[in-house]
Protein backbone atom coordinates (compact mmCIF):
# COMPACT_ATOMS: atom_id res chain seq x y z
CA UNK A 1 0.00 0.00 0.00
CA UNK A 2 2.79 2.42 0.91
CA UNK A 3 4.48 1.59 -2.36
CA UNK A 4 1.32 2.44 -4.30
CA UNK A 5 0.98 5.69 -2.40
CA UNK A 6 4.59 6.56 -3.31
CA UNK A 7 3.94 5.84 -6.98
CA UNK A 8 0.81 8.00 -6.89
CA UNK A 9 2.73 10.83 -5.25
CA UNK A 10 5.52 10.69 -7.80
CA UNK A 11 2.96 10.58 -10.62
CA UNK A 12 1.19 13.63 -9.19
CA UNK A 13 4.48 15.49 -8.90
CA UNK A 14 5.36 14.66 -12.50
CA UNK A 15 1.98 15.83 -13.73
CA UNK A 16 2.34 19.06 -11.75
CA UNK A 17 5.84 19.61 -13.14
CA UNK A 18 4.69 18.95 -16.69
CA UNK A 19 1.71 21.28 -16.28
CA UNK A 20 3.97 23.96 -14.85
CA UNK A 21 6.43 23.52 -17.70
CA UNK A 22 3.67 23.78 -20.29
CA UNK A 23 2.22 26.85 -18.59
CA UNK A 24 5.63 28.51 -18.43
CA UNK A 25 6.19 27.74 -22.10
CA UNK A 26 2.83 29.20 -23.06
CA UNK A 27 3.47 32.31 -20.96
CA UNK A 28 6.91 32.77 -22.59
CA UNK A 29 5.49 32.34 -26.09
CA UNK A 30 2.73 34.80 -25.27
CA UNK A 31 5.26 37.33 -23.95
CA UNK A 32 7.33 36.95 -27.14
CA UNK A 33 4.24 37.43 -29.30
CA UNK A 34 3.28 40.57 -27.38
CA UNK A 35 6.82 41.96 -27.62
CA UNK A 36 7.06 41.12 -31.31
CA UNK A 37 3.76 42.88 -31.94
CA UNK A 38 4.86 45.94 -29.99
CA UNK A 39 8.17 46.12 -31.89
CA UNK A 40 6.36 45.94 -35.22
CA UNK A 41 3.93 48.61 -34.04
CA UNK A 42 6.76 50.87 -32.85
CA UNK A 43 8.60 50.36 -36.14
CA UNK A 44 5.55 51.34 -38.19
CA UNK A 45 5.03 54.39 -36.00
CA UNK A 46 8.70 55.36 -36.29
CA UNK A 47 8.52 55.13 -40.08
CA UNK A 48 5.44 57.37 -40.12
CA UNK A 49 7.18 59.93 -37.91
CA UNK A 50 10.27 59.89 -40.15
CA UNK A 51 8.22 60.28 -43.32
CA UNK A 52 6.25 63.04 -41.64
CA UNK A 53 9.46 64.99 -41.06
CA UNK A 54 9.93 65.26 -44.83
CA UNK A 55 7.29 67.98 -45.12
CA UNK A 56 9.02 70.01 -42.43
CA UNK A 57 12.39 69.71 -44.15
CA UNK A 58 10.84 70.51 -47.53
CA UNK A 59 9.37 73.70 -46.08
CA UNK A 60 12.80 74.72 -44.71
CA UNK A 61 14.45 74.19 -48.10
CA UNK A 62 11.64 75.97 -49.94
CA UNK A 63 11.75 78.97 -47.61
CA UNK A 64 15.53 79.13 -48.01
CA UNK A 65 15.10 79.18 -51.78
CA UNK A 66 12.37 81.82 -51.69
CA UNK A 67 14.34 84.14 -49.42
CA UNK A 68 17.44 83.88 -51.57
CA UNK A 69 15.67 83.86 -54.92
CA UNK A 70 16.49 81.76 -58.02
CA UNK A 71 20.19 81.12 -58.42
CA UNK A 72 21.05 82.44 -54.96
CA UNK A 73 24.07 80.90 -53.22
CA UNK A 74 23.67 77.87 -50.97
CA UNK A 75 26.32 77.54 -48.31
CA UNK A 76 27.05 75.82 -44.99
CA UNK A 77 26.07 78.80 -42.86
CA UNK A 78 22.39 78.55 -43.79
CA UNK A 79 19.82 77.12 -41.40
CA UNK A 80 19.32 73.91 -43.38
CA UNK A 81 23.02 73.01 -42.92
CA UNK A 82 22.74 72.73 -39.12
CA UNK A 83 22.09 69.35 -37.53
CA UNK A 84 18.52 68.72 -36.45
CA UNK A 85 18.64 68.40 -32.63
CA UNK A 86 16.86 65.58 -30.83
CA UNK A 87 13.17 66.48 -30.70
CA UNK A 88 10.76 64.60 -28.42
CA UNK A 89 7.93 62.48 -29.76
CA UNK A 90 5.33 62.72 -27.02
CA UNK A 91 1.81 61.46 -27.48
CA UNK A 92 -0.64 59.14 -25.80
CA UNK A 93 0.37 56.35 -28.15
CA UNK A 94 4.17 56.58 -28.23
CA UNK A 95 7.12 58.38 -26.72
CA UNK A 96 10.50 58.72 -28.34
CA UNK A 97 12.66 61.18 -30.22
CA UNK A 98 13.77 62.16 -33.71
CA UNK A 99 17.00 63.76 -34.88
CA UNK A 100 19.07 64.00 -38.06
CA UNK A 101 20.60 66.35 -40.60
CA UNK A 102 20.22 67.82 -44.09
CA UNK A 103 23.12 67.41 -46.51
CA UNK A 104 23.79 69.15 -49.79
CA UNK A 105 24.29 66.45 -52.42
CA UNK A 106 25.32 69.06 -54.97
CA UNK A 107 28.52 69.47 -52.97
CA UNK A 108 29.60 65.92 -53.77
CA UNK A 109 30.99 64.33 -56.92
CA UNK A 110 28.08 62.90 -58.88
CA UNK A 111 29.20 59.42 -59.88
CA UNK A 112 26.63 59.41 -62.69
CA UNK A 113 28.50 62.28 -64.37
CA UNK A 114 30.99 59.65 -65.53
CA UNK A 115 28.64 58.71 -68.40
CA UNK A 116 26.33 60.77 -70.59
CA UNK A 117 22.69 60.13 -71.47
CA UNK A 118 23.80 57.72 -74.20
CA UNK A 119 25.88 55.63 -71.81
CA UNK A 120 29.22 56.85 -73.17
CA UNK A 121 31.97 57.84 -70.75
CA UNK A 122 32.76 61.55 -70.31
CA UNK A 123 36.51 62.01 -70.20
CA UNK A 124 36.59 65.24 -68.17
CA UNK A 125 34.63 63.61 -65.35
CA UNK A 126 36.70 60.43 -65.59
CA UNK A 127 39.77 62.60 -65.01
CA UNK A 128 38.06 64.40 -62.13
CA UNK A 129 37.13 61.09 -60.50
CA UNK A 130 40.73 59.95 -60.81
CA UNK A 131 41.89 63.13 -59.04
CA UNK A 132 39.31 62.52 -56.31
CA UNK A 133 40.67 59.03 -55.69
CA UNK A 134 44.20 60.47 -55.61
CA UNK A 135 43.14 63.09 -53.05
CA UNK A 136 41.65 60.35 -50.86
CA UNK A 137 44.67 58.06 -51.23
CA UNK A 138 42.61 55.34 -52.92
CA UNK A 139 43.57 52.95 -55.70
CA UNK A 140 43.25 54.70 -59.07
CA UNK A 141 42.49 51.38 -60.74
CA UNK A 142 38.95 51.84 -59.42
CA UNK A 143 38.38 54.43 -62.14
CA UNK A 144 38.27 51.99 -65.06
CA UNK A 145 36.19 49.45 -63.13
CA UNK A 146 33.69 52.14 -62.11
CA UNK A 147 33.31 53.47 -65.64
CA UNK A 148 32.76 49.92 -66.93
CA UNK A 149 30.05 49.49 -64.30
CA UNK A 150 28.20 52.52 -65.66
CA UNK A 151 28.82 52.56 -69.42
CA UNK A 152 26.52 50.80 -71.85
CA UNK A 153 28.99 48.40 -73.47
CA UNK A 154 30.70 45.18 -72.43
CA UNK A 155 34.14 46.21 -73.61
CA UNK A 156 36.62 46.32 -70.75
CA UNK A 157 38.57 49.56 -70.35
CA UNK A 158 42.30 49.09 -70.37
CA UNK A 159 44.12 48.33 -68.22
CA UNK A 160 41.87 47.90 -65.16
CA UNK A 161 38.32 47.58 -66.47
CA UNK A 162 35.85 44.88 -65.47
CA UNK A 163 32.72 43.66 -67.24
CA UNK A 164 30.33 40.72 -66.97
CA UNK A 165 32.93 37.99 -67.69
CA UNK A 166 34.69 38.87 -64.42
CA UNK A 167 31.61 39.32 -62.26
CA UNK A 168 29.86 36.21 -63.59
CA UNK A 169 32.81 34.11 -62.43
CA UNK A 170 32.34 35.20 -58.81
CA UNK A 171 30.32 33.41 -56.15
CA UNK A 172 27.63 34.59 -56.03
CA UNK A 173 27.72 35.74 -59.65
CA UNK A 174 26.27 39.06 -60.77
CA UNK A 175 26.44 41.48 -63.69
CA UNK A 176 27.39 45.11 -64.24
CA UNK A 177 24.68 47.77 -64.16
CA UNK A 178 25.56 49.16 -67.63
CA UNK A 179 23.57 52.28 -66.74
CA UNK A 180 23.55 55.15 -64.30
CA UNK A 181 23.01 54.00 -60.73
CA UNK A 182 20.32 55.12 -58.29
CA UNK A 183 22.31 54.52 -55.12
CA UNK A 184 26.02 54.92 -54.44
CA UNK A 185 25.98 51.65 -52.48
CA UNK A 186 26.09 49.89 -55.85
CA UNK A 187 29.74 50.91 -56.08
CA UNK A 188 30.50 48.47 -53.28
CA UNK A 189 30.08 45.73 -55.91
CA UNK A 190 32.65 47.23 -58.29
CA UNK A 191 35.79 45.15 -58.79
CA UNK A 192 38.57 46.27 -56.46
CA UNK A 193 36.27 48.21 -54.12
CA UNK A 194 36.87 46.93 -50.60
CA UNK A 195 34.94 48.02 -47.51
CA UNK A 196 37.60 50.43 -46.24
CA UNK A 197 37.91 52.17 -49.63
CA UNK A 198 34.15 52.48 -49.95
CA UNK A 199 33.76 54.01 -46.50
CA UNK A 200 36.51 56.55 -47.28
CA UNK A 201 34.89 57.45 -50.62
CA UNK A 202 31.26 57.53 -49.48
CA UNK A 203 31.10 61.03 -47.89
CA UNK A 204 32.38 62.62 -51.10
CA UNK A 205 30.15 61.04 -53.76
CA UNK A 206 26.50 60.87 -54.66
CA UNK A 207 24.31 59.34 -57.38
CA UNK A 208 21.99 61.91 -58.95
CA UNK A 209 19.83 61.12 -61.99
CA UNK A 210 21.23 63.80 -64.31
CA UNK A 211 24.56 65.46 -64.98
CA UNK A 212 24.96 68.02 -62.23
CA UNK A 213 27.38 70.87 -61.49
CA UNK A 214 29.35 70.98 -58.24
CA UNK A 215 28.46 73.54 -55.58
CA UNK A 216 31.87 74.85 -54.49
CA UNK A 217 30.31 76.49 -51.42
CA UNK A 218 29.57 73.08 -49.88
CA UNK A 219 32.09 70.75 -51.55
CA UNK A 220 34.46 68.78 -49.32
CA UNK A 221 38.22 69.33 -49.39
CA UNK A 222 38.95 66.21 -51.51
CA UNK A 223 36.21 67.16 -54.00
CA UNK A 224 37.69 70.65 -54.34
CA UNK A 225 41.07 69.02 -54.98
CA UNK A 226 39.51 67.00 -57.80
CA UNK A 227 38.83 70.18 -59.81
CA UNK A 228 42.46 70.41 -60.95
CA UNK A 229 45.82 68.79 -60.40
CA UNK A 230 47.26 72.05 -59.06
CA UNK A 231 44.75 72.29 -56.18
CA UNK A 232 46.67 70.62 -53.38
CA UNK A 233 45.55 69.98 -49.81
CA UNK A 234 46.72 73.36 -48.52
CA UNK A 235 44.99 75.23 -51.35
CA UNK A 236 41.71 73.35 -50.81
CA UNK A 237 41.77 73.97 -47.07
CA UNK A 238 42.44 77.65 -47.76
CA UNK A 239 39.39 77.76 -50.05
CA UNK A 240 37.25 76.27 -47.30
CA UNK A 241 38.40 79.00 -44.93
CA UNK A 242 37.64 81.72 -47.48
CA UNK A 243 34.05 80.53 -47.97
CA UNK A 244 33.22 80.57 -44.24
CA UNK A 245 30.63 83.10 -43.23
CA UNK A 246 28.36 82.90 -46.25
CA UNK A 247 30.16 81.26 -49.15
CA UNK A 248 32.48 82.76 -51.76
CA UNK A 249 31.89 86.43 -52.52
CA UNK A 250 32.94 85.90 -56.15
CA UNK A 251 33.09 82.18 -56.80
CA UNK A 252 33.82 82.59 -60.50
CA UNK A 253 36.66 84.96 -59.85
CA UNK A 254 38.03 82.55 -57.27
CA UNK A 255 37.86 79.37 -59.33
CA UNK A 256 38.11 80.33 -63.00
CA UNK A 257 41.87 80.66 -62.72
CA UNK A 258 42.48 77.39 -60.84
CA UNK A 259 39.87 74.95 -62.17
CA UNK A 260 40.81 72.66 -65.04
CA UNK A 261 39.68 74.24 -68.33
CA UNK A 262 37.46 71.27 -69.15
CA UNK A 263 35.45 71.89 -65.95
CA UNK A 264 35.00 75.65 -66.27
CA UNK A 265 31.22 75.36 -66.68
CA UNK A 266 30.73 72.48 -64.29
CA UNK A 267 30.68 74.20 -60.94
CA UNK A 268 28.24 76.61 -59.32
CA UNK A 269 27.32 78.28 -56.02
CA UNK A 270 23.76 76.97 -55.66
CA UNK A 271 22.22 73.53 -55.14
CA UNK A 272 19.20 71.62 -56.40
CA UNK A 273 19.62 68.29 -54.58
CA UNK A 274 19.55 67.70 -50.84
CA UNK A 275 19.34 64.64 -48.61
CA UNK A 276 17.54 64.24 -45.29
CA UNK A 277 18.85 61.72 -42.80
CA UNK A 278 16.16 61.23 -40.15
CA UNK A 279 16.72 58.93 -37.18
CA UNK A 280 13.71 57.98 -35.06
CA UNK A 281 13.82 56.00 -31.84
CA UNK A 282 10.72 54.74 -30.05
CA UNK A 283 11.35 52.50 -27.06
CA UNK A 284 14.13 50.14 -28.22
CA UNK A 285 13.25 50.48 -31.93
CA UNK A 286 15.42 52.75 -34.07
CA UNK A 287 15.00 53.39 -37.80
CA UNK A 288 16.93 55.60 -40.21
CA UNK A 289 15.30 57.18 -43.24
CA UNK A 290 17.19 58.76 -46.13
CA UNK A 291 15.20 61.02 -48.45
CA UNK A 292 16.63 62.81 -51.49
CA UNK A 293 14.89 66.09 -52.37
CA UNK A 294 15.03 68.08 -55.57
CA UNK A 295 14.40 71.82 -55.46
CA UNK A 296 13.17 73.39 -58.68
CA UNK A 297 15.61 76.21 -59.52
CA UNK A 298 12.85 78.45 -60.90
CA UNK A 299 9.79 77.85 -58.69
CA UNK A 300 11.79 76.78 -55.58
CA UNK A 301 9.27 73.99 -55.01
CA UNK A 302 10.79 71.03 -53.14
CA UNK A 303 9.79 67.43 -53.86
CA UNK A 304 11.01 64.05 -52.56
CA UNK A 305 12.86 62.18 -55.29
CA UNK A 306 14.04 59.00 -53.60
CA UNK A 307 13.39 57.40 -50.23
CA UNK A 308 15.15 54.48 -48.62
CA UNK A 309 15.62 52.83 -45.23
CA UNK A 310 19.02 51.77 -44.02
CA UNK A 311 22.33 52.85 -42.59
CA UNK A 312 23.97 54.59 -45.60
Amino acid sequence: MNRLRGVALITALLITALAGSVAAGLAWDNALDVRRTMVMLYRDQAIQVAVGSESWVASILKQDGIEGGPGSPDHLDEIWATEIPALPIDSEAVQGQIWGQIEDLSGRFNINNLVDDDGEFVQKYVDQYRRLLQALGLDERLVDATVDWLDKDQQERMPDGAEDPLYSSLIPAYRTADRRVTNVTELAAVAGMDRVSFEILLPHITALPLETPLNVNTATVPVLMSLNDNIDLGTAEGLVEVREGGGFVDYRGTFDTIVHPDLQQDYAESSDYFQLKAVVQIDTVRITLFTVFIRDPSTREVSPLLRRMGTI
